[in-house]
């Protein structure tokens, strides 16, 4: 028997402040709203791949101070994502570099209540 055929996946983050969440990702990360349940916003960062910022007063898990997940984005140019946050005044945890073990351009920021992003290109793409 062959194994039912998943149509994407959602990960969710929970936070204390669900407003600030999601104006981060819409008006800095430039996701785009796919749906709105009002204590929970799904956003579709490209293609199938999507990410949900839940109000962690009503949702499954409660927010807390360790963040032990992080977000990758992939991205085309680092460079220009680098910049992108410079002129939104967000502070990122380091600058763009590139990574020769793992054949990578990358660097990393905190969205509004810590989780991690990562931004990377990948020189040798995925499949």
């Amino acid at each position: 028997m062959q194994n039912p055929e998943a149509k994407g996946a959602i990960t969710f983050f929970y936070y204390k402040d669900l407003a600030k969440a999601a104006e981060f990702y819409e008006k800095v990360m430039g996701f785009n709203l796919v749906q709105d349940q009002k204590w929970a916003k799904i956003y579709r960062i490209n293609g199938d791949a999507y990410m949900g910022c839940v109000d962690g007063g009503i949702g499954y898990h409660k927010p807390s101070d360790e963040k032990p997940v992080m977000l990758t984005v992939v991205v085309d140019d680092p460079d220009a994502w680098y910049e992108h946050f410079k002129k939104h005044k967000v502070e990122t945890l380091n600058e763009p570099h590139d990574d020769e073990e793992l054949n990578l351009r990358i660097f990393l920021l905190r969205d509004p209540e810590g989780y991690v992003i990562e931004i990377q290109k990948f020189y040798d793409p995925l499949p």
